[in-house]
């Protein structure tokens, strides 16, 4: 952007003047459970980077229908995040990242469904430009 004083200051932006009609922090997010804090994990596998899911990646792919077995809530978090992080190292680089994985949601034999999930890596919060990174349904936001 460029500067209106010349000293190389950025210039001031133009929505300054207008007021917030309304925002959504990830803290908020949070806290009304519409994103889960996986971070511990994602660190034990490798991710330097804050790590969110959403609450649809967390019921549809992480959460165990009732019913199915030999499959577990860290077992399913831990797929996802390495093939994520697998991707990741294979990519070209870029904010958005679509990845495949298998997920197995009964108890049919052989391969189980390939799911896609979308991960965008941007800032922690509104007020923290700390990288991290969200896992989302392709579909969401």
């Amino acid at each position: 952007m460029p500067d209106n004083n010349h000293k190389g200051e950025p210039a001031n932006n133009p929505f300054d003047e207008f007021p917030v009609v309304y925002s959504y922090s990830r803290k908020q997010a949070i806290e009304d459970g519409i994103q889960i804090d996986v971070s511990t994990v994602a660190k034990e596998a490798g991710f330097k980077f804050p790590v969110f899911v959403t609450r649809g990646v967390w019921e549809k792919y992480v959460r165990v229908p009732d019913g199915v077995t030999d499959q577990d809530e860290a077992g399913r978090l831990w797929d996802i995040l390495n093939l994520l992080r697998f991707q990741i190292r294979k990519s070209e680089g870029g904010d958005i990242l679509h990845f495949h994985l298998h997920v197995r949601n009964d108890n049919r034999r052989g391969t189980p469904p390939l799911v896609t999930l979308k991960s965008i890596c941007g800032p922690l919060d509104i007020d923290d430009p700390a990288p991290s990174i969200t896992i989302l349904l392709p579909g969401e936001d």
